[in-house]
């Protein structure tokens, strides 16, 4: 079961994950989180092909419901240890807003952190890597990256990969 929220972030009731994508369009919260390493390179997961949504796209590091009874900064590091194995990091709140897709509705909260430590993705990806800029805006809009990455990076999270990043060389 998953929270349904406002677009303020206020719980008005809950359903089942089935429910929250099945194109209903209720609105419940989940949480992503941009890694990036002291050079600036940002570090994408990459869904496995048996995922139903976006299989085999690349994809925001962290990403993922918040549970019922469960608080943002609960999820987040929980989401962060189980996917890529980071415990000790500080996250950064950057932005919240509503994705809209035809499967579902999520009120995303967007956090970043720079981290040494090096991510290890779980059996539940099929592994993940460094990007710098460049490399991330050659594949905008070729399919490579899920369509939810491209929307946040483009609005959000590219004036800090830009602001951070020491280019490597193409």
């Amino acid at each position: 079961m998953l929270p349904l929220v406002d677009e303020s972030g206020r719980v008005t009731g809950q359903a089942s994950r089935g429910r929250c994508h099945d194109g209903s369009g209720l609105l419940h919260p989940v949480v992503h989180l941009h890694v990036f390493n002291p050079s600036g390179a940002l570090f994408l997961q990459k869904r496995p092909d048996w995922k139903d949504i976006q299989p085999g796209r690349w994809d925001t590091a962290v990403g993922g419901h918040v549970a019922c009874g469960e608080t943002v900064m609960e999820a987040l590091r929980r989401e962060t240890a189980e996917e890529i194995g980071l415990t000790d990091f500080e996250p950064e709140p950057v932005a919240r807003y509503v994705f809209e897709s035809r499967r579902d509705r999520e009120l995303v909260h967007v956090f970043r952190t720079v981290t040494a430590a090096k991510p290890v993705p779980s059996d539940e990806l099929d592994g993940g890597r460094f990007f710098f800029p460049h490399e991330i805006r050659a594949r905008i809009g070729t399919g490579f990256f899920t369509p939810n990455f491209e929307e946040e990076y483009l609005s959000v999270v590219s004036h800090f990969h830009d602001l951070s990043a020491s280019e490597s060389p193409a």
